[in-house]
């Protein structure tokens, strides 16, 4: 698809949002999507949205389970994790743009999940204070904290002022994550560090890692005895370099 083609079709679709189911075998999971998200949600099955992430969920998230996810979009992972752990789990979903915040709610009561899945509209960082969060032009999938990003957003629309938390401090009153999934476009690092003490539980993390960032977010987990896996390639095996979805697994 050509750039005008797509910038025509984001431009004519993302006032609207609309009912999705997931595909098997998360099913029975309803979300609110919209193109702000991606494209990708109007494909006829959302199987193709992002296969390694639904596979990684399937994997390793269990009845039971604290799940915490960082950058949760439109929830494409919150919402198979909150039914993979069941009545007796929970999920934290923390999604720093207000409008995905509130969309990714009304997914949570439309699955009647409301006790079962917390989300938080703010940006984890290594320290409290406000940032500066920038809304993308071309899709809310690749909204930043100011500083970080990629090329890919088509410019920035608007600034919002937004909440920076440590996700120590998200720790305070809550059981700590058995699978952490951590996708910020670009400050993984910043909310790792700001993460000593979740990591001290070890839990499972699935984290997206730049090249420019994979010997810090390296650095940072190292020491708490993890190894790496390729997330689109599970079956390979412990790797050396840190994947663009790496899932880091404490070793036993």
């Amino acid at each position: 698809m050509n750039a005008r083609v797509r910038r025509i079709l984001e431009d004519a679709t993302h006032r609207f949002v609309f009912r999705r189911r997931l595909p098997h075998p998360f099913r029975g999971v309803r979300l609110y999507a919209t193109t702000e998200g991606g494209l990708r949600y109007l494909r006829p099955s959302l199987r193709d949205v992002d296969p390694p992430l639904l596979a990684v969920a399937q994997r390793y998230v269990k009845s039971g389970a604290v799940v915490w996810d960082v950058g949760s979009n439109l929830g494409l992972f919150a919402l198979p994790a909150a039914s993979a752990v069941g009545p007796t789990g929970s999920v934290v979903a923390v999604e720093a743009d207000a409008w995905m915040a509130t969309l990714l709610r009304r997914s949570v009561q439309l699955n009647g999940w409301s006790e079962r899945v917390e989300v938080l509209a703010a940006a984890c960082a290594d320290a409290f204070g406000v940032g500066t969060f920038d809304i993308a032009c071309r899709s809310r999938s690749t909204n930043h904290l100011e500083g970080f990003g990629t090329t890919q957003t088509g410019g920035v629309r608007e600034r919002q002022m937004v909440p920076l938390v440590p996700l120590d401090a998200v720790l305070a009153g809550r059981r700590p994550p058995d699978v952490l999934k951590v996708d910020v476009e670009g400050a993984e690092a910043l909310v790792l560090m700001g993460a000593s003490t979740v990591l001290e539980h070890r839990p499972l993390i699935v984290v997206e890692v730049a090249g420019e960032t994979s010997d810090v977010v390296r650095s940072i987990l190292e020491p708490y005895g993890y190894e790496f896996f390729d997330g689109e390639h599970l079956e390979a095996g412990v790797t050396d370099e840190l994947a663009y979805m790496t899932v880091a697994v404490p070793k036993a």
